[in-house]
C-alpha cells in the first residue's frame, strides 16, 4: 500500500513538472515576437524611433533616381525612336530659335585681321520625341551625357579660325527637356573668327566686324534658323571694354547664303561696330612726328656759315622720322593700300627733307656769290676816295675756309650787305663806262643775290604749308 502512494506521487510530480516547461516557452516565444514587432515598427517610423506623427520625414515622397525603372532614358523614351533623324523628318523645316549673351570680347587683331569673343549660345525647338509624362509640367535638365544620346541642332561659325566649348571644371553645356517636348541647348563657347578690315583711315578708323551662325547639314528646307526675339536676342556684358576700341553698337541680321552644290541655308549675324581710340598714336606717332618737322624749322634762324650747327640738326631729325615711320609699319598687316597714318608721316618726312634740301640750297648758292664777288674784287682797279679799301674788302665776305672754321662772323649783316654792293656797283660801273659809247647816257645796274632771302621765306613757308596740311588732313580723315 505505501508502495502504491509513492508511485502516484511520482507520477504527480512528473505531470507538473512538464506543465510548467510549457508554459515557460511559450513565455519565450510571446517575448521574440514582441521584439521582432517593435524592430518593425522602428524601422517603418524612422532611425531610433523618434520620428513623430506627421513629420515631413514621413511624406517626402520617393527618389525616383534610386528606382531603375524611372531612369531618364526610359523617361524619355530614347531607346524607342531613332534621333539620328531630325524632329519632324519628311514634314516641314524644324524652326530652331537661337539667342546669345556676349560675354567677353578678347583680342581684336590687325595684323591677323580678327577676334576673339566668348558667348553663351542658346538653342530652342521643340522635339516630341522627348515628351514626357508629368503632373507637376517642370522641366528636367540635364549635361552633355544626354546630349550625344538625342538630336540637337549642328551649328558652326563661318569664318571661324579656332573654337571651343569650354570644359572646366566640366563641358559647360546643359540641355533642359518640359514635358511636352520643347528643349533648351546651351553651351559655352570661344570663337575666333575672320573680320575683314578696312585700314585705309587707321588710327582714325571705324571698323564693323561679323560673328556668321550656321546649320552646317540642314539647308532652309529642314531647318529654319531664326532669332528667338529679334534684334533683343542679342544680349551683352556691360563691362566689356578694350584698350584700343570703343564699343559703338551690337545688333543682329538674318540671311540666305547660297552653296552651289548643296543649296540654300539661313545664317545669323552678329554685327558690332568699334571706334579705334586715336589717343595713344596722338602720344606715339603724331605728336614725336610734329615735333620733329618743328625741329627741323631751327635751322631756318641759325647762321648759313655755321655749317657744324645745321648738318647735324638736319640729319638727325631726317634719322628719328625714319625709325618712327618703321616702328608704326612693323606692328602692321603689310596692306596694298596707304593708310591715313603714311600719309601724316610721308609729309611729314617729306618737310624734314626739305629742310636739309634748303640749307644745300643756301650754302650753295653762298659759294657761288663768294667766288664771283672774288672775281670782281680782282678786276677791280683802285679804291680812290675809299678809306681802308683793303679792310673792307676782306670784311666784306669770307673765304670757303673762313666759313667753315672761324666762329666769329665780322660785322652785321647790314653792313656787310652795304659793302658787297659797293664793291660789285664799282666793278659793274668800271666796266660799263670803259664800254659805252655815248658819254651822256650811263645806266646804273646792280648785281646782287641775297642768299639769306631763302631762310627769310622758309622761316614763314615751311610752318604755314604745314600747318595748312594739318588742317586739311584732320578735316578729312577725323
Amino acid at each position: 500500500m505505501h508502495a502504491d502512494v509513492l508511485a502516484l506521487l511520482l507520477v504527480w510530480l512528473l505531470c507538473a513538472c512538464g506543465a510548467s516547461s510549457r508554459s515557460r516557452g511559450r513565455t519565450l516565444q510571446t517575448y521574440g515576437q514582441i521584439r521582432s514587432r517593435r524592430e518593425t515598427t522602428r524601422t517603418e517610423g524612422g532611425v531610433g524611433g523618434r520620428s513623430k506623427p506627421g513629420s515631413p520625414i514621413l511624406k517626402r515622397s520617393p527618389d525616383i533616381t534610386k528606382n531603375p525603372v524611372t531612369k531618364s532614358e526610359q523617361l524619355l523614351r530614347i531607346d524607342d525612336h531613332d534621333f539620328t533623324m531630325r524632329p519632324g523628318f519628311g514634314g516641314p523645316a524644324i524652326p530652331v530659335g537661337v539667342d546669345v549673351q556676349v560675354e567677353s570680347l578678347d583680342t581684336i587683331s590687325e595684323v591677323d585681321m580678327d577676334f576673339t569673343m566668348t558667348l553663351y549660345l542658346r538653342h530652342y525647338w521643340k522635339d516630341e520625341r522627348l515628351s514626357f509624362p508629368s503632373t507637376t509640367n517642370q522641366s528636367m535638365t540635364f549635361d552633355s551625357r544626354l546630349v550625344k544620346k538625342i538630336w540637337v541642332p549642328d551649328m558652326f561659325f563661318v569664318h571661324s579660325k579656332r573654337s571651343f566649348i569650354h570644359d572646366t571644371t566640366t563641358d559647360n553645356v546643359m540641355l533642359r527637356v518640359y514635358p511636352d517636348g520643347k528643349v533648351l541647348y546651351s553651351v559655352r563657347v570661344t570663337v575666333t573668327a575672320m573680320c575683314n578690315m578696312d585700314l585705309s583711315h587707321f588710327p582714325l578708323d571705324t571698323q564693323t566686324c561679323s560673328l556668321e551662325i550656321e546649320s552646317y547639314a540642314y539647308t532652309d528646307d529642314d531647318l529654319m534658323l531664326y532669332w528667338k526675339k529679334g534684334n533683343d536676342s542679342l544680349k551683352t556684358d556691360d563691362r566689356i571694354s578694350l584698350s584700343q576700341f570703343l564699343i559703338q553698337e551690337f545688333h543682329t541680321t538674318t540671311k540666305l547664303a547660297f552653296y552651289s552644290s548643296t543649296g540654300w541655308y539661313n545664317r545669323l549675324y552678329i554685327n558690332f561696330t568699334l571706334r579705334r581710340h586715336i589717343f595713344f598714336f596722338l602720344l606715339q606717332t603724331y605728336f614725336p612726328a610734329t615735333l620733329m618737322v618743328m625741329l627741323s624749322w631751327v635751322s631756318f634762324w641759325i647762321d648759313r656759315r655755321a655749317v657744324p650747327a645745321r648738318v647735324p640738326l638736319g640729319i638727325t631729325t631726317v634719322l628719328t622720322m625714319s625709325t618712327i615711320i618703321t616702328g608704326v609699319n612693323a606692328s602692321m598687316p603689310r596692306v596694298s593700300y596707304i593708310k591715313a597714318v603714311d600719309i601724316y608721316l610721308w609729309v611729314s618726312f617729306v618737310f624734314v627733307f626739305l629742310s636739309v634740301i634748303e640749307y644745300a640750297a643756301v650754302n650753295y648758292l653762298s659759294t657761288l656769290q663768294e667766288r664771283k664777288e672774288r672775281k670782281l674784287r680782282e678786276r677791280l682797279p683802285c679804291t680812290c676816295g675809299m678809306s681802308h679799301p683793303g679792310q673792307i674788302m676782306m670784311s666784306s665776305s669770307y673765304s670757303e675756309m673762313d666759313a667753315m672754321t672761324t666762329g666769329h662772323y665780322g660785322m652785321p649783316e647790314m653792313n656787310g650787305d652795304k659793302r658787297e654792293r659797293i664793291l660789285v656797283q664799282l666793278a659793274m660801273d668800271k666796266e660799263q663806262s670803259s664800254h659805252s659809247q655815248s658819254g651822256n647816257t650811263r645806266s646804273y645796274n646792280s648785281m646782287w643775290i641775297d642768299t639769306h632771302a631763302i631762310d627769310k621765306y622758309s622761316r614763314v613757308i615751311f610752318p604755314g604749308a604745314y600747318t595748312l596740311f594739318n588742317i586739311i588732313y584732320w578735316s578729312i580723315y577725323s
